[in-house]
């Protein structure tokens, strides 16, 4: 193959043989600035480099530290907690809800709900202490009795009698 099917030949600076320089621009300018070009990208692939050594060296002296992960994030986030305390939206916002705290229709509505809270709470133990009220009634109930019994006997007669409960008999929890 020559070097006619891989496009324009480029000179020694990479700028292609018949390519004209843009507007505003001579050719030696153009050339200059391809040279410096060629040398920008050539040090940040150095730099690229070094910082790829940069990183291992630092994951490394960690790993000696003993420094993991789960510490370097919890690292962080302090850190982000504190530049979050420290901003200006989170000191004004702060501002704004001790003023909204030391308002008095603020304080009307804590102790509303307060005294909601309270009767409410007194509601529910009072409903709770009847509802085991009846449950124990219920349970006391001759009626109950004779279910709870029927229950004990049919799970002896699926279950059968373990050792634990041989001295446990269906009929001798009716004895006197």
């Amino acid at each position: 193959m020559d070097s006619s099917e891989h496009g324009p030949s480029m000179s020694s600076t990479g700028v292609a043989s018949g390519w004209n320089p843009p507007p505003g621009l001579t050719e030696e300018e153009a050339e200059e600035m391809q040279v410096e070009l060629i040398k920008v990208e050539d040090e940040i692939e150095t730099l690229r480099q070094v910082l790829v050594a940069k990183e291992r060296h630092a994951a490394e002296l960690k790993r000696r530290l003993g420094i993991g992960p789960l510490s370097e994030i919890k690292q962080n986030l302090t850190k982000g907690w504190h530049e979050v305390q420290c901003s200006n939206a989170y000191l004004t916002a702060s501002s704004t809800l001790e003023e909204i705290e030391r308002s008095d229709a603020y304080k009307r509505t804590q102790e509303t709900l307060s005294q909601a809270g309270q009767m409410t709470s007194a509601a529910f133990s009072s409903m709770g202490s009847a509802i085991r009220n009846q449950f124990g009634e219920m349970r006391n109930s001759p009626s109950f009795k004779t279910f709870e019994d029927k229950v004990e006997n049919m799970k002896y007669k699926v279950m059968g009698q373990s050792n634990e409960e041989s001295d446990r008999s269906p009929t001798s929890n009716n004895a006197p």
